[in-house]
């Protein structure tokens, strides 16, 4: 989606700073309330540009308690973007009075304004859902449920609907958010005022302690919601995706092995039978972009989720990784290893000889139960960075995959001092950002995948360092639960990643089994990056099925990474509707329809294609061997019409000639 003129004099709505007294911040210290920067408090301004597009204001300031502010903007000039992020620094010799209520606060013009959000990945499937409610004077809160991950219950990612464009938003913290949204009158114009911050704040600062705020960001856009959904999208690949090597992600190929010998998850996993399976699928014409070795595959007793002793099984792989990390980089093949830093299990090394960077809580029977590594601890980040930074060089891993499967708001609450509510949250935060920081700068071309039991952790700033390839915990082979989750991850998180699963009986209902490789199972899968379930020791016949559809599967994701996004059907999470989608772009793109396992008819047309009726498309099936040319004109009169056997898809290539 390319910016237009009317979005970039729109993106003036949104950029309220002309002095550092109308910078949009709030901020109580010691019980008096700030709002901007005073010039009571001498602030200084610089700014300094980024690169070609990018533009930071910083303001300086301090405060008559002596608090250190700063107040940063950042402007894009190829999108109608700013961000704003606040830092309080107590740089003195004793401690600083309580601060609290301190916010992104700001008004941004929006006729008959509407909110557009969703509540992120719940973990059960009534996950990733969304609604559009009117905006008034009464608040609008969204936040997300309290256990101090930033998704899980409300989205970080939302857009304000207006007449004739909008805003969208997002809310960069990766802890608990809080964005307050009501409408209110300035001058007679309808605004709605955006109040961001950490969900609860209130402490004092020791000496040396920086505290940070979340980072707001705003994109204006004219038109309508489709225009919104797009120009993110392009924001968000151009500026927010992390790059490999400096050039975008490409779709990738997943492969792996999965419960060998019947051990869970990946604790029977080898030097000698990683390396096997790799030849095994190359020889079955199944070459994998990405080798995925998941949880496991370090001293657990079978018991994966037992981590804190991070090296490899001893037994498993004598030599450490080093030999399988060189079979991959021999292939081409990046490898990804699984990591969980922040959970400790009671006997584990970290447990046992480093308490000391750690956060305990009892349960109910007074004992202590996994501990929590405590990022606000500077000495627990540094190691860390040593630790992780170590196995990533010695087993050359190309892609650090860490997950984070527990809940850290009861171990920041159980441990907070007097009067520092909020506090190890916010240093928490900050050393979790020092610590992929450093790993991303200290191993050039690595990329990070970010899990949280999913979803969880998949806000604004997690996303700046990494992708999220398992976006979710819930309904891998569940077709139309992973539909309505695709629909959301399209339009704000475009990077992603699917399985080929089918769970359902041929009743049509879903029991969370597997049931063979087919290409129902792909047709759902059809995301960037895909794990094809495609076992090493499967046969020839199974083999086949990914012969003939990784291909296709391929061209599509590249499409799905440079066109816009339509839905063309809605996503309720029903098995008797139909599902299709298309990505357009100038000269090609692609419609994917499924007919549901539960679909009555055989045929469906769709009359909201987004269609240029000066040109000729030329459409192709290449599964099905099928081919047609229509006008534009014609496609936009009568629609797009195709007939489908039970329980399967179908994806339409086209070009475009005038």
């Amino acid at each position: 989606m390319k910016t237009t003129y009317q979005d970039m004099a729109l993106l003036l709505n949104l950029h309220p700073y002309t002095t550092p007294a109308a910078a949009p911040v709030t901020f109580s210290v010691g019980g008096t309330v700030y709002r901007g920067i005073p010039d009571a408090f001498s602030p200084k301004v610089k700014r300094r540009r980024i690169d070609a597009c990018i533009t930071e204001t910083s303001i300086t300031a301090k405060t008559p308690e002596g608090l250190d502010i700063t107040v940063e903007c950042t402007e894009f000039s190829d999108y109608p973007v700013v961000e704003w992020v606040m830092y309080i620094s107590n740089n003195s010799g004793e401690n600083s009075p309580v601060i609290s209520d301190w916010h992104i606060d700001l008004s941004v013009p929006c006729p008959s304004p509407c909110l557009y959000h969703g509540n992120g990945d719940t973990c059960r499937p009534d996950g990733y859902e969304w609604q559009t409610d009117t905006v008034t004077a009464d608040t609008i809160t969204k936040m997300p449920c309290g256990d101090g991950t930033p998704c899980n219950g409300a989205f970080p990612y939302m857009r304000l609907l207006g007449e004739g464009g909008g805003v969208n938003i997002a809310v960069g913290w990766s802890g608990t958010w809080r964005l307050d949204v009501k409408a209110e009158s300035i001058d007679g114009v309808e605004n709605v005022r955006l109040t961001a911050g950490q969900a609860s704040f209130r402490s004092y600062l020791k000496s040396g302690e920086t505290v940070r705020s979340p980072r707001l960001t705003l994109q204006a856009y004219s038109g309508d919601d489709a225009r919104g959904r797009n120009l993110w999208r392009s924001f968000y690949i151009d500026h927010f995706m992390p790059r490999e090597n400096g050039q975008p992600l490409a779709p990738k190929l997943v492969l792996h092995t999965w419960m060998i010998d019947g051990l869970p998850e990946f604790c029977g996993v080898t030097e000698k039978n990683q390396i096997s399976a790799i030849d095994t699928y190359i020889k079955g014409g199944l070459r994998p972009d990405i080798w995925w070795i998941d949880a496991g595959w370090y001293p657990c007793n079978n018991f994966w989720p037992g981590t804190g002793t991070w090296h490899c099984n001893p037994e498993h792989f004598p030599n450490g990784m080093h030999a399988v990390g060189e079979k991959c980089a021999a292939e081409g093949i990046d490898l990804l290893l699984w990591f969980e830093p922040e959970r400790v299990f009671p006997n584990t090394q970290l447990w046992n000889e480093r308490p000391d960077l750690l956060l305990f809580r009892k349960d109910d029977s007074d004992e202590p139960r996994d501990a929590l590594l405590n990022y606000a601890n500077p000495a627990a980040v540094d190691w860390a960075i040593e630790t992780f930074d170590g196995i990533i060089k010695e087993a050359g891993v190309k892609i650090y995959r860490q997950d984070f499967n527990t809940c850290p708001a009861p171990y920041w609450a159980e441990n907070a001092e007097p009067d520092r509510e909020g506090l190890l949250e916010n240093l928490h935060i900050q050393g979790y950002y020092r610590f992929w920081d450093t790993l991303l700068m200290r191993n050039p071309g690595l990329w990070i995948d970010s899990c949280a039991s999913g979803g969880r952790r998949n806000d604004p700033e997690t996303m700046r360092r990494a992708v999220p390839l398992h976006y979710t915990d819930v309904g891998y082979g569940d077709h139309y639960i992973k539909q309505k989750q695709h629909r959301e991850m399209f339009e704000w998180i475009p990077y992603f990643r699917a399985h080929n699963y089918n769970w359902d009986e041929p009743n049509g209902e879903y029991n969370g089994q597997p049931h063979g490789i087919d290409d129902f199972g792909y047709h759902n899968a059809l995301a960037p990056v895909l794990t094809s379930m495609i076992e090493y020791y499967h046969g020839d016949e199974i083999y086949a099925v990914g012969r003939r559809f990784h291909p296709v599967w391929r061209r599509a994701a590249q499409l799905e990474l440079t066109c816009d996004y339509y839905p063309l059907t809605e996503c309720r999470k029903d098995t008797s509707d139909w599902y299709a989608m298309q990505f357009d772009g100038d000269d090609e793109g692609f419609i994917q329809i499924i007919r549901n396992v539960r679909v009555a008819h055989e045929r469906i047309t769709l009359t909201n294609l987004h269609i240029d009726t000066a040109k000729t498309y030329t459409f192709t099936d290449e599964l099905g061997k099928r081919s047609f040319s229509v006008s534009g004109a014609r496609l936009a009169k009568e629609g797009f019409s195709d007939v489908l056997p039970h329980r399967s898809g179908v994806i339409w290539f086209y070009t475009k000639a005038q």
